[in-house]
């Protein structure tokens, strides 16, 4: 289906375009890692033509125009007030959270993580030597949920510094409600816990779940958050290594950013600065037309899962491109199952076990392709997990 004016349905040919995800040649599907397989933006297009015909690619720096097509768009999209002086350009989300614990935390602190979550976020505690402290979601009816009591007795930990918040969660597939992230707000708060939350994803919610960022809570909570974000998830321009993080407090912003500039992380790409002001700009048209593809996609991959089957939970989708697929009837590992749909069905899923303990048996696929190519895909982990 086309939405609109905007064709998701074309496939694009990424061979031979240094895309990670198609190395392993015309044989192997990739549903794996979180880039879509469509193009960005018409408006993101052209931003990019018109740099590239102005023919210099010298040092950057952020014109005005880039901070205002961000507090524009968070004013505009999600009902939040950002200033300019608290937006902090770096090269990429994970780069920033490595940074960010190294200024928060002294090497053995602890950062609370609610896994099954983001690896990365994972192995930047192991990097900078913070001790893990888990406070596992709960998967009750097909939909995770926060513990809410855990969290009081882990953030009382006197090591705890801080809460590495994943919102919308990659890989539950929850956009966190506003009620949700009160509570959360107000546990960390009670203890000195520190709220770092990843919102990349949080653009990609869905149309019945409306996403809240942390910086809309209570004056306090937002003034004491660290959000790191971008528009390279939602817009696809995740490789031209373009992120910012946004902190209110004038004190807070200066020992992040202090941090940031002692890691390097904050050369910018000049292609990076013209495509997310373009996104946020001239953007909202395709990313909406894009969100109803993705919505139609998974609503494919759920009934396929259901009539074909059904011995396997698809869990309860609010946003994102990545559904979280329960096989743990199936009695095998995730390495292994994932190692079965590549040699059985010719297709690659990441294997629930790296986002930790608690996604073992899991698989995460990634639908944003042309619904054609998810037909393929469907396909084939419907011949790799019949048995």
């Amino acid at each position: 289906m086309t939405e609109g004016l905007f064709d998701f349905d074309t496939a694009v040919d990424r061979s031979g375009s240094d895309a990670a995800k198609w190395q392993e040649g015309p044989d192997i599907l990739p549903m794996w890692v979180a880039d879509m397989d469509f193009r960005s933006a018409p408006a993101v297009q052209a931003a990019l033509e018109a740099r590239v015909a102005h023919g210099v690619f010298g040092y950057p720096a952020p014109h005005s125009a880039y901070f205002e097509a961000i507090a524009n768009w968070f004013a505009r999209r999600h009902g939040v007030r950002v200033r300019r002086s608290g937006i902090i350009p770096t090269i990429g989300v994970v780069p920033a959270i490595q940074a960010i614990l190294g200024a928060l935390c002294a090497p053995g602190d602890g950062v609370i993580v609610q896994p099954p979550v983001y690896n990365r976020f994972l192995s930047a505690l192991e990097h900078m030597g913070c001790r893990r402290i888990e406070n596992p979601l709960v998967l009750r009816q097909g939909r995770y949920e926060m513990d809410f009591a855990d969290l009081e007795r882990k953030a009382a930990c006197s090591q705890a510094r801080v809460l590495l918040l994943c919102n919308p969660h990659n890989p539950g597939g929850r956009v966190w409600t506003r009620a949700e992230l009160e509570q959360l707000a107000r546990i960390c708060a009670r203890h000195g816990v520190r709220v770092v939350s990843d919102e990349i994803h949080g653009d990609l919610a869905f149309s019945d779940h409306p996403f809240t960022p942390f910086a809309a809570m209570a004056q306090d909570a937002a003034a004491g958050c660290i959000t790191c974000t971008g528009a390279g998830k939602a817009f696809n321009i995740s490789g031209l290594q373009n992120a910012f993080v946004v902190v209110g407090d004038p004190e807070l912003r200066a020992l992040v950013e202090a941090a940031m500039t002692a890691h390097q992380i904050r050369d910018l790409n000049p292609m990076g600065l013209a495509a997310t002001t373009a996104a946020y700009t001239r953007g909202e048209a395709w990313l909406n037309a894009l969100i109803a593809y993705l919505e139609g996609n998974e609503r494919l991959l759920r009934q396929t899962f259901a009539r074909h089957l059904p011995h396997i939970d698809v869990i309860q989708q609010e946003g994102t491109y990545l559904a979280w697929i329960d096989g743990r009837r199936l009695g095998l590992s995730s390495e292994a199952l994932a190692d079965r749909l590549v040699r059985e069905a010719g297709v690659r899923v990441t294997p629930g076990s790296i986002f930790g303990a608690q996604g073992e048996g899991f698989v995460r696929v990634n639908f944003a392709c042309p619904c054609a190519r998810l037909e393929d895909g469907l396909d084939r982990l419907i011949r790799g997990l019949s048995r």
